[in-house]
């Protein structure tokens, strides 16, 4: 019977598990921004020492997972899973990035959902009695997502007014069955929505439906009321898909407004470093989460925030068949208190 289970979506947990530590890691541009402060280590340049694009991914990530390991005081040997993705085919950069670690390693895919995702399972997994300790974890790289799912740097294309900027960075948070908080204690699983949108420029439109899904959703299974939040942050929706989100949101009888913002929004000073509709990638939410939101949530500005990560499930080989491009939004509520 499952007990847990709270609505459509939702699951409570018993035993929410505590977030002992992070880390976060982002490229230049990103240490450039309003966030600088907030973040662990800033790279001096996209490659990281390394010769591809590809291989400094996977090396933020890997160092992403070591230094959280090591700021919650562990040894990698008491870290039982990796739950981890990335936005490269076959998850290269998160695979890559464990194969020296010698730890069970869980490889998810919900594009720019994935943060979410995998606090969301690895909060399950601690709450259900399998683990005592994991880290969740995600990255993305402005010039890997480029390659694959747009155009070469090299060609030089000019990005159009709704393009959002794929964040380099990566985000790590280790998990564990005690610890003082903050807490994961609710889980809000997204649905696949799709609007139709085939513009693979045009991100937000994409994600937007199913962000509104899951923050509507995770109302009506909670009963919860809006003030008692005192954050809501969806992923990666930018500009455009906010405001198209929040226009839904509105629309079923939930005004958020007043505490609803969007990690490709804080990431960048978007007029200043011209990123179009704001940030965008796997690593977005992640190192906004990890480097920024978690630290407001340990000295206690916040006390209860609403993350949502929000991902866009098209891949090139579906774009050219001219397919739309679905989106998913997974929710996880991270509180000071374990109620």
């Amino acid at each position: 019977m499952a007990v847990k289970k709270i609505g459509k979506q939702t699951v409570r947990l018993k035993n929410p598990p505590s977030i002992i530590s992070t880390y976060s890691i982002v490229g230049p541009k990103e240490g450039d921004g309003p966030l600088k402060e907030y973040f662990d280590f800033i790279l001096q340049d996209d490659l990281c020492g390394q010769k591809t694009w590809e291989k400094c991914e996977s090396k933020i990530l890997e160092d992403a997972i070591k230094m959280a390991i090591k700021n919650a005081q562990l040894s990698e040997k008491k870290v039982e899973y990796v739950l981890a993705g990335d936005l490269l085919n076959q998850i290269i950069s998160s695979s890559f990035a464990v194969r020296n670690l010698g730890i069970p390693y869980f490889g998810l895919y919900g594009a720019c959902s994935t943060m979410a995702e995998s606090l969301s399972l690895g909060s399950m997994l601690i709450d259900g009695g399998y683990a005592d300790y994991l880290v969740c974890a995600t990255s993305s790289h402005f010039c890997t997502a480029e390659r694959q799912f747009r155009f070469p740097l090299e060609l030089g294309n000019q990005r159009p007014p709704t393009s959002q900027w794929t964040v380099t960075g990566a985000g790590a948070a280790v998990l564990s069955s005690n610890g003082l908080g903050p807490y994961i204690t609710h889980v809000t699983t997204g649905k696949v929505v799709d609007a139709g949108i085939k513009d693979v420029n045009n991100m937000g439109a994409a994600m937007a439906p199913a962000a509104a899904d899951t923050i509507i959703q995770h109302f009506k299974d909670t009963g919860y009321r809006i003030d008692d939040y005192d954050l809501i942050i969806t992923g990666d929706l930018g500009i455009i898909g906010k405001e198209i989100a929040e226009e839904f949101i509105t629309k079923a009888g939930y005004d958020i407004s007043k505490i609803f913002t969007d990690c490709g929004i804080e990431i960048f000073d978007n007029e200043r470093q011209d990123t179009h509709a704001g940030g965008s990638g796997c690593g977005c939410s992640a190192s906004v989460f990890c480097g920024y939101i978690y630290k407001l949530l340990k000295d206690k500005t916040l006390n209860r925030v609403l993350l949502i990560s929000t991902g866009a499930l098209h891949s090139t080989t579906s774009s050219q068949q001219g397919e739309s491009i679905p989106g998913i939004a997974h929710a996880v509520t991270i509180s000071n208190t374990k109620e």
